[in-house]
């Protein structure tokens, strides 16, 4: 998978998870831009876990603050 499959699949996630149907970029805020709460942001969290393969530990949460911030995780996590 490369970048912009990784994007497309976490905006995807967030666009079931939210039930968000506007435009999504990297520059694009969870908690102010989408207004998530934290349940939100656990769900999008846990479906991005399943889909990709990975662990978030509980403590690098705080981190994860735009679409951008989510896709580089998951690009970390994956190399």
């Amino acid at each position: 998978m490369d970048r912009q499959q990784v994007l497309e699949k976490i905006a995807q996630i967030v666009r079931e998870k939210l039930s968000y149907k506007g435009d999504l970029s990297e520059e694009t805020r969870f908690l102010e831009d989408l207004n998530a709460d934290s349940l939100d942001l656990l769900s999008v969290v846990m479906e991005v876990e399943d889909a990709f393969g990975i662990k978030v530990p509980d403590e690098d949460l705080p981190q994860l603050r735009s679409l951008g911030d989510a896709l580089e995780y998951v690009l970390k996590k994956k190399l």
